[in-house]
């Protein structure tokens, strides 16, 4: 299917895992497709191999950097925004360095891409931010600025949704539970932890959670818009 013919994408964290199944997803469907990596060199050169997308090598919490790829890109009509990190642990051990970090990626870095990404972008553009179930629910110890950081996506979305809906702009957040990656394998030590919480008792594939991003950004969603789309096998339910 070549449902999105014609349309230019740009997936800000594209080389691995989620990301990378959202730029064989968006390729797959006819757009023409650039993604960023920063250290995943490659695995960014394979992807772009297989998928004829381009690669373009970002740190995502740098944001004049990124600023710079977004304005190289002329006029989008998709933007995904899936770079993002995870610093778990006891709050009174983590280096305040370490969260300031994941602060900068996980937030400053997707509001400024977002608003960037929305300055240049074609009429009826899509603006898609990955975050996490854990914006929702954080179930267990060691999580809470994590949780902090995808609850300020969420806050994001519903705002520029509204500050972009007069050129039909949409701006929606997909909110995956536990996804088989190499970051959180289905075989890892703490699958059974998180199973216990789901409904359906296993973690996500990498296609599934790129399959809402491209509902999300195709046709039939112009009206959908400010929203958290939750992907999780009921982990928040």
């Amino acid at each position: 299917m070549a449902t999105l013919s014609d349309k230019k994408a740009l997936v800000l964290g594209g080389s691995r895992g989620i990301g990378a199944a959202i730029v064989e997803r968006l390729a797959s469907e006819g757009a023409v497709t650039a993604f960023t990596y920063n250290r995943s060199a490659e695995s960014a050169t394979d992807l772009a191999g297989r998928t004829h997308a381009k690669a373009i090598q970002a740190d995502s919490s740098d944001r004049v950097a990124v600023s710079q790829v977004i304005a190289e890109q002329g006029a989008l009509d998709i933007l995904v925004i899936n770079a993002g990190m995870s610093v778990m642990g006891n709050p009174l051990e983590i280096a305040p360095e370490d969260v300031d970090r994941m602060i900068d990626v996980n937030v400053r870095g997707p509001y400024h891409a977002a608003v960037d990404g929305a300055r240049q972008m074609n009429e009826g553009g899509r603006i898609v931010i990955v975050g996490s179930v854990n914006g929702d629910r954080m179930p267990f110890a060691g999580g809470a600025a994590y949780a902090l950081t995808k609850s300020a996506n969420q806050g994001m979305v519903r705002g520029l949704a509204r500050d972009f809906g007069d050129r039909g702009i949409t701006v929606n957040s997909v909110q995956p539970g536990p996804v088989n990656t190499d970051m959180n394998p289905a075989d890892g030590p703490m699958k059974d932890a998180m199973h216990s919480f789901m409904a359906i008792k296993r973690h996500a594939e990498p296609a599934e959670i790129a399959g809402m991003v491209a509902y999300l950004v195709g046709p039939e969603t112009s009206i959908v818009t400010g929203a958290q789309h939750t992907i999780d096998g009921g982990f928040g339910a």
